[in-house]
């Protein structure tokens, strides 16, 4: 009865707000999956089919010369290693020392807070430039460690402020009774802070582990010349140059010849730009129930 009542209470105003609601978080959809079927779809098809255009997201002749001619290159395998464990090492460091950054700046009872904030603030918007922060680096005895990939970028200013912000919203009393309980500073940051802070960490992560995972210029710069330490996104510059410049060094073989002949440098780039993206979306499902939680949490009225 109830349901009846409802439905004959919904007019046709709102019945046609929802259709177009509807039409355009559809289209929403479309404009925003398309592209990346459509990349999907390129570096699945022959190459030498692609020039003649007209695929949309089904590969019209199916084929993994593509694929088989980026994973073909023996320093890709030691690229994917370095690149996850730069991620996860560098994703978890960088999420600890700006809570805890984050942490301290957010006391109220912290008298160098104004200063630090200041100091922090400065840095997003001056830089000393690449040729300073290369010799610093050389200096420090850097260049040729793992270590380049997580030391220089351990703190950024702007997810500090972003956690900062989301603690500043949390009610001071829970470490206020906390403390009065006996707790110290560091079992408040731990056991209080960080699981209340964990929609604001999720973003964060995710703020840091594509900037890791997408990076490459800095092995470029200070561990070219270290095999051992290459990391898969500057492997596959080197391979999308080899493919497009012809000039690709030890990578060009008479193997790697007679490849280059069955593909195009433009179904390499689909197939690198989905090697890339693939395991960020893997990632993101994992994080999005966060987002959800922390939508919730803002939404409680107390």
């Amino acid at each position: 009865m109830a349901t009846q009542t409802w439905r004959k209470s919904v007019s046709w105003a709102d019945r046609l707000l929802d259709l177009f609601i509807t039409v355009i978080l559809a289209a929403v959809a479309i404009v925003t999956i398309y592209p990346f079927l459509n990349v999907l779809a390129l570096s699945l098809n022959d190459s030498t089919d692609s020039v003649r255009g007209g695929i949309t997201i089904i590969p019209r002749e199916f084929t993994l010369e593509n694929y088989k001619l980026i994973f073909s290159f023996g320093g890709l395998v030691t690229g994917f290693k370095i690149s996850v464990l730069r991620t996860v090492v560098g994703t978890l460091l960088g999420l600890i020392s700006s809570s805890m950054l984050a942490y301290a700046l957010a006391r109220p009872d912290f008298q160098g807070r104004r200063f630090v904030s200041v100091y922090l603030a400065i840095t997003m918007y001056v830089s000393a430039g690449l040729i300073p922060v290369y010799l610093l680096i050389k200096d420090l005895h850097l260049m040729g460690t793992f270590a380049v990939y997580i030391l220089p970028g351990l703190v950024s200013a702007f997810n500090v402020f972003v956690i900062r912000s989301f603690i500043d919203g949390l009610p001071y009393a829970l470490q206020e009774s906390a403390k009065i309980d006996g707790a110290n500073d560091f079992t408040i940051y731990w056991r209080i802070v960080l699981p209340m802070t964990t929609p604001a960490l999720a973003t964060i992560a995710l703020f840091i582990a594509v900037g890791q995972w997408n990076s490459w210029f800095d092995t470029y710069l200070y561990n070219a010349t270290s095999p051992h330490l290459t990391t898969l996104q500057y492997e596959l510059t080197k391979v999308l140059q080899s493919t497009t410049a012809g000039n690709g060094g030890d990578y060009r073989t008479t193997n790697m010849t007679q490849v280059l002949s069955t593909v195009s440098p433009e179904s390499v780039k689909m197939a690198i730009t989905m090697v890339v993206t693939v395991p960020i979306l893997l990632v993101y499902p994992f994080l999005q129930r966060y987002f959800v939680k922390g939508m919730t949490l803002g939404a409680v009225k107390g």
